[in-house]
């Protein structure tokens, strides 16, 4: 009987423990769920703190291994944050304004999040990519210890300005990352203090702050037209996108003024974009930035640029000028940008200025679906803004380890690739298929969407000039890429990979350049469609 009684005292015990264990349970996952949607509340904050923290820890250390862990760490987080930013926007209801964060001095709709997700993918591998590509240069003694403490400061810093510009809430902030972005970037492409680096970094940092005067004054132009506007639609003197767009202030913008601040702001962030006649520094400061940064301005900054330029093409629209003005203003410069672009792909003995022009064409062709107009046109720029960042990083990255191992950026000079580095000769030929487009990589499905945008608005002749500039684009490509991939080398080098840490970004950027020509995953399909609807309200 005792012990009987024992028993059934040893399996209450048990009972109550297991109650216990289940309530604490219960409470660490509803302290999990908390914590999440606290982070994923404040993401929108993070993305920003955690690069600029990032940035000043590179800046007091200095020690290679502490910047490293710190920048890979770094942006990594920034990552996570970014995927959840990316998680709250959609889970607003399409037709309904995400509100406005921090007193409104951050605000992140569909296209904010979709230029988020770019920077954060691009920053990632960039900087993981840079790890064994400066550190291999650094050890070469190509620069000392306090040039490495500046690359990664700048680095960091980078990436926070671009953060900035897509998360910034007022027209004016929007601004000041933009030129923010010069500050931090020109440093980077005159990392080496070589006379062509330091004339590119002066021509960037010349024309980009001549543009973005360009784009002050046409920003100036649009708060002086909707200082009336404000008053007729109750809200307080202010440039707040969010105020602009969801009181309906933009109704009340006299149209003349937003015509002449549209073509202020295209010359000014087109400077930027890379968009034709106002290209002149892209080629130079893309050659001749270290192969990381290269990657970055290429496949985000530009992105950036392009992204302030549709955030007014999106007011135009909502506004008495209609979206018919801004629309044709992006088609003529958008095909201007590739007439200009491919001839000058034909001729290039400069592999990295090859691809320079390469990411002229391709802002060329984004532009010009955005100028289409129709929603099947502008989906796909806005994926041809992913699918370029992905395939411009992925060649640019396998140009970087051609540079570290035949020592020269000249394409008469590299030869054999296939033979001495054949990892890297095989992800610069597929680099190479992608960035011109042949199925099934991502860019394919992009430019076809374009087209046939094209086509089915009988906009016959937009449609054949993009499709004859990218045949034309696709033959100086492969006949450039060909000679660097196969032949005999001129000077005998021995076999072997100059960067092999190189290969788990560029492994990834090739996995989602494949990926995204067969399949576009749900939430990426969802968030495009939202971006769509945000450039195109309509």
């Amino acid at each position: 009987m005792n012990f009987q009684r024992l028993w059934e005292s040893f399996l209450e015990l048990l009972r109550h423990l297991g109650e216990q264990l289940a309530q604490l349970w219960h409470a660490f996952q509803d302290g999990l769920v908390n914590t999440f949607n606290l982070a994923q509340d404040a993401s929108i904050f993070l993305i920003l703190v955690v690069p600029l923290l990032t940035a000043i820890i590179c800046g007091l250390s200095g020690k290679k291994r502490v910047m490293e862990i710190a920048s890979m760490g770094g942006v990594s987080l920034t990552a996570f944050f970014g995927i959840l930013l990316v998680r709250s926007v959609l889970a607003f209801t399409p037709n309904i304004l995400p509100p406005a964060r921090f007193g409104g001095f951050l605000y992140a709709d569909a296209l904010s999040a979709y230029l988020v997700l770019i920077i954060c993918l691009i920053g990632l591998l960039a900087t993981f990519y840079a790890v064994g590509y400066m550190g291999h240069e650094h050890s070469a003694g190509l620069f000392s210890d306090g040039k490495l403490r500046e690359f990664y400061f700048l680095l960091n810093l980078f990436i926070f300005t671009m953060l900035l510009a897509a998360v910034a809430n007022n027209l004016g902030v929007l601004w000041v990352a933009i030129e923010a972005t010069t500050l931090a970037s020109a440093f980077l492409v005159g990392f080496y203090d070589r006379e062509e680096s330091v004339e590119a970094a002066w021509k960037y940092l010349i024309i980009g702050s001549v543009g973005i005067t360009f784009a002050l004054f046409g920003t100036v132009l649009v708060y002086f037209s909707a200082l009336s506007a404000f008053k007729s639609c109750g809200v307080a003197s202010t440039l707040n996108w969010r105020d602009l767009v969801e009181r309906d202030c933009a109704i009340y913008l006299d149209p003349h003024i937003l015509k002449l601040a549209f073509v202020f702001i295209l010359i000014g962030y087109g400077t930027k974009a890379g968009l034709a006649p106002m290209h002149t520094w892209l080629p130079d400061a893309h050659s001749q930035a270290p192969t990381p940064i290269s990657a970055l301005l290429s496949g985000v900054l530009i992105n950036a640029a392009m992204y302030g330029i549709l955030r007014f093409h999106h007011l135009l629209g909502i506004s008495p000028v209609g979206p018919d003005f801004s629309s044709t203003l992006l088609l003529v410069f958008g095909l201007l940008s590739l007439a200009i672009a491919t001839p000058f792909i034909l001729v290039q003995q400069d592999y990295k200025r090859l691809l320079a022009y390469s990411s002229i064409e391709h802002m060329g062709i984004i532009a010009t679906g955005i100028g289409l107009g129709s929603p099947l046109a502008i989906f796909g720029s806005l994926l041809h803004t992913l699918n370029h960042a992905l395939a411009k990083a992925l060649i640019f990255m396998s140009a970087g380890n051609l540079l570290l191992k035949f020592k020269t950026k000249e394409i008469a000079l590299v030869k054999g690739a296939m033979k001495i580095i054949p990892a890297t000769g095989a992800l610069l030929l597929l680099g190479t298929l992608a960035i011109t487009g042949v199925p099934p990589f991502n860019l394919f499905v992009s430019e076809f969407l374009i087209l046939s945008a094209g086509f089915a608005g009988q906009q016959f002749w937009v449609a054949g000039l993009i499709l004859l500039f990218l045949v034309i684009a696709f033959a100086g490509f492969f006949y450039h890429v060909s000679h660097m991939a196969f032949g005999s080398p001129k000077d005998p080098l021995a076999f072997g990979e100059a960067n092999s840490s190189s290969f788990f970004p560029l492994t990834v950027l090739l996995a989602f350049v494949l990926l995204l020509g067969f399949y576009i995953p749900g939430p990426l399909h969802e968030l495009l469609q939202q971006a769509v609807k945000v450039v195109r309200p309509w």
